[in-house]
């Protein structure tokens, strides 16, 4: 038996326990183990039967969990939510520090994974992951008149996007390639603060499917982070990303001159047409919502 479906059983069982991944537990420095650790734990847990077949004794652990996993699951839920179809687009973002450099890093993947030309990628900067929603319908960028600011409405610097289903797990990978081996951000020791957390939104939030392709991906790529449930407003805590309910915590786009900007990083400068896109988008209709421009009233560089 391949490792594999168990995994997912120990995944979904972490995501799906009422008391399990707690955003509280974790940002008071006592994450619960990961993915991987849990497998462990599991595997060593597992008493080998009288004939020696530890085969069986696995087969035996995989369907307990899965029946645990599903009882569980239930018992949170009446009425299970509606999962789109593989082939159906659903509405993801992607927290991962400023969101310019993770803007052109998934409008990458959307070339590379979907193979999608300049005019159908979906990729855009936002917000996203605080309780106050938006304040007369928007969400701004810091600004000098102190419109509707992200950072004081609780949100995180996201990147937002429309993929087919069954393509998230391979863009749960590119997002944990941003990370680096110990599980930093990029900007980790810059760029700080609730407005630079770690979070993941995706449609049923930790209770759906998309929740354990995460932690799949998470493993695949070297298990480099601990998870959480996203309740709002949540503090930034090195190593974790929170996983929000798009439903409870929607995307709010970015400005448009936030949109396909030269990354934060000395020296990180994009293809000139990749820095029109904004403007390209713009020009077709596209709503970038009525914000004041930054906190120098200029725009100028983000600020």
């Amino acid at each position: 038996m391949t490792k594999a479906p168990f995994l997912s059983a120990i995944a979904l069982l972490s995501l799906a326990m009422p008391h399990g991944i707690d955003a509280w537990q974790v940002a008071n420095r006592h994450p619960l183990p990961s993915a991987r650790t849990l497998l462990s734990s599991a595997l060593s847990a597992t008493s080998v039967p009288e004939d020696g077949s530890v085969e069986s004794s696995r087969r035996d652990v995989l369907m307990r969990g899965l029946a645990a996993a599903a009882s569980v699951t239930a018992s949170l839920c009446s009425t299970s939510p509606a999962y789109a179809a593989d082939d159906e687009l659903i509405d993801v973002y992607f927290g991962c520090g400023c969101f310019w450099h993770v803007q052109h890093e998934f409008v990458e993947a959307e070339r590379n994974i979907l193979g999608r030309s300049d005019s159908d990628l979906t990729s855009r900067a936002g917000y996203a992951g605080g309780k106050a929603g938006a304040l007369d319908g928007k969400v701004c960028y810091h600004n000098a008149q102190g419109v509707a600011d992200y950072g004081k409405l609780g949100h995180s610097e996201v990147v937002g996007m429309k993929i087919p289903a069954d393509k998230f797990e391979a863009f749960a990978v590119e997002y944990f390639k941003l990370f680096d081996k110990d599980g930093n951000r990029p900007d980790q020791f810059g760029d700080r603060g609730t407005e630079y957390r770690s979070l993941v939104g995706v449609p049923g939030g930790k209770n759906s499917p998309y929740a354990d392709m995460l932690v799949k991906a998470s493993v695949a790529t070297g298990d480099k982070l601990d998870f959480a449930v996203g309740k709002g407003d949540d503090r930034d805590t090195a190593k974790v990303s929170y996983i929000m309910d798009t439903a409870e915590f929607p995307f709010y786009v970015g400005e448009q001159y936030h949109q396909f900007h030269d990354g934060f990083a000395f020296g990180e400068d994009y293809p000139a047409s990749y820095n029109k896109l904004g403007a390209f988008f713009g020009k077709k209709g596209e709503n970038f919502g009525s914000c004041p421009n930054g906190s120098l009233g200029l725009g100028f560089g983000g600020l």
